[in-house]
């Protein structure tokens, strides 16, 4: 539905550009879910009108927030708030802890749960002798109900026992891992992108060759022991990474 009249407070007295103050609040809304994806928005001039605002100024403020992948401007139909993007900071954290902060919902669907020798690649991310037992789950994690990311992890076996596929769709893995008194203290991370395979594709309800975003991470315990080599895949029209940077 479309914000009623009075319901988006403006200082005019504020420093602040009046058309930010308005795709800002907006912008809160559709994070949120108060403004959720589908809702159509007034025209630029209904809404205008209720702000007591310029037409050039609400044109802005709506452009800001189509730039930004929030809304759609569809011939016919108007302007609609879109599916937002999960947004999520590059720190030592799970992507079911960073769903469940955000407000997502997270779910999850356990694709495999299963343990065999370590290959030469897994061996030597996680820092055992090629041919050690390992644990090698496949998990595809949902946000809003809508598939997110597919995410493969491998861990030295006996690390977390009764590691079972229920628990695994109920809870994240760093959430497992600390219940079992294993204190996350660093990771090495690479960030990437690539095209999405036809399987790929299917599985994240993509078109095949779709952009996706890549990650692989080894994480450390306090004791720099690996206890964990992950190789996830996310769909870029639905996910982000953000970092924080400072001068030097």
């Amino acid at each position: 539905m479309a914000p009623s009249v009075g319901t988006i407070p403006v200082d005019r007295t504020s420093p602040v550009p009046l058309y930010f103050q308005v795709a800002q609040y907006l912008e809160r809304a559709i994070e949120s879910g108060e403004l959720p994806p589908g809702a159509q928005l007034e025209n630029e001039i209904q809404l205008a009108e209720q702000l007591g605002l310029s037409r050039p100024t609400m044109r802005r403020a709506m452009q800001y927030l189509v730039d930004r992948g929030m809304l759609v401007r569809k011939r016919g139909i108007g302007t609609q708030v879109v599916q937002t993007k999960v947004k999520r900071p590059v720190e030592l954290s799970s992507l079911w802890d960073d769903l469940v902060g955000s407000g997502q919902q997270p779910t999850t669907s356990v694709l495999s749960n299963d343990s065999g020798p370590a290959s030469g690649e897994v061996a030597r991310k996680l820092d055992v002798a090629e041919g050690s037992p390992v644990v090698v789950l496949e998990r595809l994690r949902y946000a809003r109900g809508e598939p997110l990311a597919r995410m493969r992890n491998y861990l030295p076996a006996g690390l977390v026992p009764g590691l079972s596929t229920e628990t695994l769709q109920q809870r994240g893995l760093y959430q497992m891992l600390r219940a079992n008194g294993i204190t996350l203290h660093a990771a090495a991370q690479t960030i990437g992108a690539r095209a999405a395979t036809l399987a790929e594709a299917r599985l994240l309800g993509e078109a095949k060759g779709a952009p996706l975003l890549t990650m692989e991470r080894t994480t450390y315990d306090e004791r720099g022991r690996v206890v964990e080599y992950g190789t996830h895949i996310y769909r870029a029209s639905r996910y982000s990474f953000e970092l924080s940077l400072v001068a030097r």
